[in-house]
């Protein structure tokens, strides 16, 4: 089951802040909070995570997105003796949507009338999105709700206009309904990785063939690296299953073998990562002259576990290396209130710590602008908009909540004797951000 847990969202783990410029609230700052909106009491705030935990085909899926909400709550919680936010301390709303559209739709019910905004949200299968955006506020008025979510996968979540997912969507909504679509991609990491083997890579993509989602994400990715300038020995991708055994990875390499190529990329789970690299090791591959990339590995138990067998992998990341937190205080904020919740550090809790934190710069932005009083949804939507250089305190890739795209900033990473390290850039708590990173690909992902 651990091979199904992350085949289904890798393609989305890569498709990765000032204020709202207001004035001063001036004596709002001293009003006495009270209950101004749905979730908004006068001592409390409640904001609901939505994300697949308990389930038969993958326990615990996206139990690290709802710890990375708790987590960052309870940092918050945290600051001036516990003040929370707007004089209130923040109460986080756990609903479970289990792999399933019903309870995914439920939770989102839930969520309109109980919480102030969903943060975090990791649900694969949200696939009816109307009571997010038809829900109604405490005016009765149908406003929506803020979806800051941590893992958007569907077409409806990525496009609706309740939707600000913590790094961005890869699909340019405007074109859905197009042949061809257009897509954002990062391209940063391929040309940074053909800059270091001179003589080209060429080589096989592998993408996930669990869900329609996860397939797009993973032809996204091959796609924004074959434009970049590597070449596909096998294809534009081979599609395989999450729970594939080692036996459907012999053809792939077989033909890896006879292309004598030097490339893979992998937008499967990392146990899949694991059954290619044991199968090249089993047909004789030279796997030290081959460069591996997985998008699923980093922060995943599997790697440390099966240390020689990932030796050299490689991954980019659009946050900061959790090894990093001596040099970045959001890192080691994220690693300390993690523990204390009961977490374990993953990609997914450190994009749903990053959404928390970006609810809070908008909550933050609401009061400057209106007071502690001013919490009411529609503020809270004006203000995520204005989030236009969100970064995380440096956590992750800056990016904008007004436009949707996806970061243009990336790191590498590759294992080593035991171990993630630092590739590039070589400072730590740095990322390269180019603008000329960020390109768009023309493709029909969406038809039928």
């Amino acid at each position: 089951m651990a091979k199904f847990r992350n085949a289904l969202v890798v393609g989305m783990l890569l498709t990765g802040m000032a204020l709202l410029t207001v004035g001063p609230a001036g004596a709002q700052s001293s009003d006495k909070p009270q209950a101004t909106e749905v979730g908004v009491s006068a001592s409390e705030i409640h904001i609901g995570v939505v994300a697949d935990v308990d389930n038969p085909f993958a326990p615990g899926l996206f139990k690290g997105a709802a710890d990375g909400v708790k987590a960052g709550a309870a940092y918050l919680n945290s600051k001036a003796g516990g003040g929370g936010l707007a004089g209130r301390k923040v109460v986080v709303d756990f609903y479970d949507s289990k792999l399933n559209p019903n309870e995914a739709r439920n939770a989102t019910i839930q969520g309109c009338q109980n919480d102030y905004a969903l943060v975090g949200t990791s649900a694969l299968f949200l696939s009816q999105v109307d009571d997010i955006v038809n829900c109604t506020d405490k005016a009765g008025q149908a406003t929506g709700i803020p979806d800051m979510s941590a893992i958007t996968t569907g077409v409806p979540e990525s496009c609706s206009a309740m939707s600000f997912p913590a790094v961005g969507t890869a699909i340019d909504c405007a074109t859905v309904t197009q042949n061809p679509q257009t897509f954002f991609g990062n391209q940063g990491p391929a040309k940074w990785e053909l800059s270091k083997n001179k003589g080209g890579l060429h080589g096989t993509f592998l993408a996930s063939s669990d869900t329609k989602d996860a397939n797009r994400g993973g032809t996204i990715l091959a796609l924004t690296g074959q434009q970049a300038g590597i070449k596909a020995d096998q294809g534009t991708t081979v599609v395989l299953g999450g729970r594939d055994p080692q036996s459907a990875y012999t053809p792939v390499v077989q033909k890896m073998k006879q292309d004598n190529s030097n490339y893979s990329m992998n937008a499967l789970a990392a146990n899949s990562a694991l059954l290619i690299r044991n199968e090249a090791q089993l047909q004789g591959l030279d796997t030290s002259k081959i460069l591996w990339e997985c998008v699923s590995c980093y922060g995943n138990k599997i790697v440390p576990d099966n240390a020689d067998a990932f030796e050299g992998e490689v991954q980019f990341l659009g946050f900061l290396p959790f090894e990093e937190a001596s040099v970045n205080k959001t890192v080691s904020n994220f690693v300390k209130y993690m523990k204390q919740v009961g977490g374990s550090p993953d990609q997914f809790s450190a994009y749903a710590y990053a959404a928390t934190l970006a609810f809070a710069d908008a909550v933050n932005g609401v009061v400057q602008a209106n007071g502690v009083n001013g919490l009411t949804r529609p503020n809270l939507i004006t203000a995520i908009k204005g989030l236009t250089d969100f970064d995380a305190g440096g956590m992750i890739g800056k990016r904008s909540f007004k436009d949707g795209k996806t970061t243009p900033c990336f790191m590498m990473v590759q294992f080593k004797s035991g171990k993630w390290v630092r590739q590039y850039p070589s400072k730590k708590g740095t990322f390269d951000c180019k603008t000329s990173n960020s390109v768009s690909i023309k493709a029909n992902l969406l038809g039928s």
